[in-house]
């Protein structure tokens, strides 16, 4: 995965609009690590496989960066996001990682499950 570039992210969010995709949407902030340090809070969420579509999609700040997929009835978004696979055209993977390099959010959007 590289820093995300979001001119590269916007095309794809635009291309990808208006398709029914499979959305998974992840956020934590220690789940993967909680064994180390039992005295923080560990919070996290897991949407995996969900049918969604779009009418628009967007990626703003300056890094981390939010990504909003405005939908039918609300929002989606997400926020943290600092890297991308830059070698998917079909599908958009994201990451949110911390400053160890440990994930703290994702976003993907396909047109085939996870």
């Amino acid at each position: 995965m590289l820093p995300i570039q979001p001119q590269a992210v916007q095309e794809l969010l635009d291309k990808l609009k208006n398709q029914e995709l499979y959305l998974h949407l992840e956020l934590t902030n220690g789940a993967y690590t909680f064994d180390r340090d039992r005295s923080k809070l560990v919070a996290s969420n897991l949407i995996r496989n969900v049918k969604v579509s779009y009418s628009h999609g967007s990626i703003s700040g300056v890094g981390p960066y939010r990504v909003g997929l405005k939908m039918p009835e609300g929002w989606i978004y997400a926020e943290g996001l600092t890297h991308y696979e830059e070698s998917e055209t079909e599908r958009a993977i994201l990451a949110g990682n911390d400053r160890d390099g440990k994930l703290v959010v994702s976003l993907m959007l396909s047109p085939e499950p996870f």
